[in-house]
């Protein structure tokens, strides 16, 4: 079997003749072509394992070689190398579909490292399709059938090949993080480490040490060397999540090490090289971020290379009766438990602003209301505010003969809603559930029995109830 062959296109025989020495060395072999003319004819003769131009030629630019061998030559990897300081030339290579990118001078260590990665993928393209399949059935963590999620299956399986920064944008439970973690399963990287971290749950004077690692004494509390985030996801990839709340001082930090690729930890003199490809998400609008001057500018362009929408739950409902049956086989533990038609209507009909994570604690809740496996519309419990309606200030006289007891004096009525909107309706909803049952046990001294008739409500969804409210028992 002959050995993967790697096409170097650069027109300084000094820098022509270092990398083909390293190649070779890797046990390769090696074309090289000082003008993009020499490498178009190559290119006709030869299936190479990975091309690697310059980005300044004398007959034209590399990123005019990048646009040819991503169109005719899909399963060829192309590389650029960039002058010291043009990151921006980087950025625009990236986008137009490079696969990776070198700074001059170019460190020998990085480049075997991405030509490695580069041979992952190409071997992978030539290996058995029974291979293949198993890589992705590993990977399918985005669930659904319909058209938005076999668009954005198909995004992911061409972002894999690439190792250019992703930034994921969706609402909160969209799932981001799946979308990432399918990224990472499905590239050359899936044998080395996913590393996610929260952006938003790291305190400030802490992050650079979390992110970058320590030595040992560097401050009160290091009393060993520790590695950072980098170093651990180093030859995987990194997943920044809610990058939009990092603070403007790590941003410039960020920055340095995802351009020069290299980390400094925390009491060092030196930087250590780390092989990491990021990933960033966030709920927000980064670009509105830019213009409000809460996110740096060179920073959202360094991120934001390659961008991955994903859909809410409410653009893809043919979804949900998928969605349900996953989730249901994995909260029921092996006992089978189905959605009634109706109730599966009444997800497919609901506008879900919590997206898969609020579909997922529907269900989770809706599982311990159900009789015999089955959940009818009642156990899902989509509608909130009659609750909220029957106890207003002046409930009408239909509703009032409903629920006598827990209306007769002034004080247990509940105040009418301020001007402003909650924060937060699922935690206004709790606090307004969590009060009314509080009141109807303490009408009944604690009996939940003839609380649970007074509420209108099986004993057991009160005992629900309860505990996912943490009302407990007087002592």
């Amino acid at each position: 079997m002959s050995s993967p062959r790697i096409l170097i296109v650069d027109d300084e025989a000094d820098l022509r003749e270092l990398l083909e020495i390293t190649l070779v060395k890797m046990g390769l072999d090696i074309d090289s072509a000082p003008t993009l003319a020499v490498a178009r004819d190559y290119l006709t003769k030869t299936e190479y394992a990975l091309v690697l131009t310059d980005m300044r030629l004398p007959d034209g630019l590399g990123i005019e070689l990048v646009h040819e061998v991503t169109a005719q030559y899909k399963n060829t990897p192309i590389a650029v190398i960039t002058a010291f300081g043009s990151a921006d030339n980087a950025v625009v290579a990236l986008k137009a579909g490079a696969f990776d990118y070198l700074s001059k001078p170019v460190g020998l260590e990085q480049l075997r490292v991405m030509v490695r990665s580069a041979l992952r993928i190409t071997q992978g393209d030539n290996s058995d399709k029974s291979s293949q399949k198993a890589v992705a059935s590993t990977a399918l963590r985005l669930m659904g059938q319909s058209e938005a999620m076999q668009d954005l299956r198909a995004q992911i399986a061409r972002l894999s090949r690439s190792m250019a920064p992703v930034a994921i944008s969706g609402e909160s439970g969209s799932g981001k993080e799946l979308a990432a973690r399918d990224i990472h399963a499905q590239s050359a990287r899936n044998d080395k480490p996913f590393v996610a971290v929260n952006c938003g749950a790291i305190p400030e004077a802490l992050m650079e040490a979390e992110f970058f690692g320590y030595r040992k004494g560097a401050f009160t509390g290091a009393v060993d060397d520790r590695d950072g985030f980098f170093q651990a996801a180093n030859g995987g990839t990194l997943l920044l999540d809610e990058v939009a709340d990092l603070p403007f001082a790590m941003q410039v930090k960020l920055l340095r090490a995802i351009q020069e690729r290299r980390v400094r930890k925390v009491g060092a003199t030196v930087e250590e090289p780390v092989d990491v490809r990021i990933i960033s998400a966030t709920h927000q609008n980064l670009h509105e971020c830019v213009g409000k001057g809460t996110f740096r500018q060179d920073l959202y362009y360094r991120l934001n290379v390659i961008e991955l929408s994903l859909p809410p739950l409410r653009e893809r409902l043919d979804d949900i009766g998928l969605l349900s049956e996953v989730i249901l086989a994995r909260l029921g533990g092996g006992q089978k438990t189905a959605l009634t038609p109706a109730a599966l209507d009444a997800l497919r009909s609901y506008s879900f602003p919590g997206n898969v994570r609020e579909l997922e604690n529907i269900l989770e809740r809706a599982l311990a209301f159900a009789n015999d496996g089955v959940i009818e519309v009642t156990d899902l419990a989509l509608k909130a505010a009659p609750s909220i309606k029957i106890f207003a200030p002046s409930p009408p006289a239909e509703e009032t003969k409903m629920v006598p007891a827990l209306i007769e004096t002034e004080e247990m009525i509940l105040p009418p809603l301020a001007d402003d909107l909650p924060q937060s309706l699922p935690d206004h909803l709790d606090d307004v559930e969590r009060e009314i049952i509080r009141r109807a046990l303490a009408k009944t001294r604690f009996n939940r029995t003839q609380a649970a008739e007074l509420l209108g409500i099986s004993f057991r969804q009160l005992r629900y109830r309860m505990q996912r409210l943490d009302i407990n028992a007087p002592e």
